[in-house]
């Protein structure tokens, strides 16, 4: 397989155009200090170049989650209530809370989300003490092109849950529109993200040359 090619790089921030599927596999184990990425969710969403289905999503579940867990020392990932236990069993399972109720489900208004943890509890294992496991927040995600992009400071206490040292690498195996890259750059984390779309990584660029961004 060819060495594979940033779409972008500036600022300690890089981003691959591309199938994580394939790129993935390419970087060496616990090469990355947290991975933090919000999959698809098999739920009919239309994303510019993925098939959103339960059974694309079991089969991307299959090949990527393992490679998260191998390249990554801590994985958080967003699973969706509905998809936990497609997922192979994490260490713990964090919840994002949105009291105001965040959409509809089978049995009435949701207002969490599962966040699965695979890895030791970074506070803990730095002697900084013992941390909630729950986030209480109710934002709205910013309108930028994607269907479902995630809140921009939700995802920043997400991830500063899973990151305690400024020299920590992040990275985001599922970028979308670059969350994880906007909220890592304005932490002052360095990231690497793999998009597929090409589309939705232009978005993502962006976003990170915004100058309001800091």
């Amino acid at each position: 397989m060819d060495k594979i090619v940033p779409y972008y790089q500036e600022d300690g921030i890089t981003l691959y155009c591309g199938d994580c599927r394939e790129i993935l596999p390419q970087f060496p184990d616990k090469s990355f200090d947290l991975v933090l990425t919000d999959p698809p969710y098999g739920n009919e969403t239309e994303y510019d170049n993925f098939d959103d289905t339960k059974t694309t999503l079991k089969n991307l579940i299959k090949i990527t989650i393992p490679e998260i867990i191998r390249v990554g020392r801590i994985g958080l990932i967003t699973s969706g209530v509905g998809n936990l236990w497609s997922y192979p069993e994490p260490n713990w399972t964090l919840s994002w809370i949105t009291p105001a109720g965040a959409g509809s489900s089978v049995w009435g208004f949701s207002c969490w989300q599962p966040i699965l943890a695979y890895g030791k509890d970074p506070y803990l294992t730095n002697g900084l003490g013992r941390r909630s496991d729950t986030i209480i927040q109710t934002e709205i995600s910013e309108k930028n092109g994607h269907p479902c992009p995630k809140p921009i400071g939700v995802w920043k206490k997400v991830l500063l849950r899973g990151s305690v040292k400024n020299t920590d690498i992040i990275l985001d195996p599922f970028c979308g529109s670059g969350t994880t890259l906007v909220a890592a750059k304005q932490l002052g984390r360095k990231a690497v993200g793999i998009e597929i779309s090409e589309k939705y990584c232009k978005i993502t660029i962006d976003r990170l040359r915004q100058k309001e961004l800091f």
